[in-house]
């Protein structure tokens, strides 16, 4: 499979989310969406991921953004991730790992030298067209979420 690239037409999705519902793609047409893949709910570097796109959301809400932070968790621990942190940004459940593959963010990871197969930390902006306008393949936590902020204010 090609990674995919600026101009490149979002892959399609519908995933369960936090609360029981399921969120598609097609539900952000017309706004920006920030799709953001992360490694595992309630873990630090994920937590202070989703605290600071909760912090920003009303300034992403008003650029016409919407966030949603996708993992390979089930619902239930999702649902936890949100109440113990009071996050407000919606959460995305790919437990089969289908829409983490097509947008290239599952894959061999390595740490402490093993390697494994897990979720690669990156994010996207999707414009209102449903075109993927910009993509971070490897995020650095810190000030992440100020960045993409940025690049959405940009478009």
């Amino acid at each position: 499979m090609r990674s995919l690239e600026l101009g490149d037409k979002a892959p399609d999705f519908t995933l369960e989310r936090d609360g029981g519902e399921t969120v598609s793609l097609k539900d952000f047409r017309g706004r920006k969406l920030v799709l953001y893949f992360y490694p595992k709910a309630d873990t630090s570097g994920c937590t202070k991921e989703a605290i600071a796109f909760t912090a920003l959301k009303s300034a992403f809400t008003r650029q016409g953004a919407d966030i949603l932070g996708v993992s390979a968790d089930q619902v239930p621990a999702l649902d936890k991730f949100k109440k113990k942190h009071k996050l407000s940004v919606s959460l995305g459940s790919d437990e089969s790992k289908a829409m983490l593959s097509a947008y290239g963010a599952w894959g061999e990871k390595s740490m402490y030298g093993r390697t494994f197969m897990g979720v690669i930390r990156k994010t996207f902006l999707v414009d209102e067209t449903g075109r993927i306008v910009r993509i971070w393949p490897k995020v650095k936590v810190d000030g992440h979420a100020e960045e993409v902020l940025e690049a959405v204010r940009a478009l």
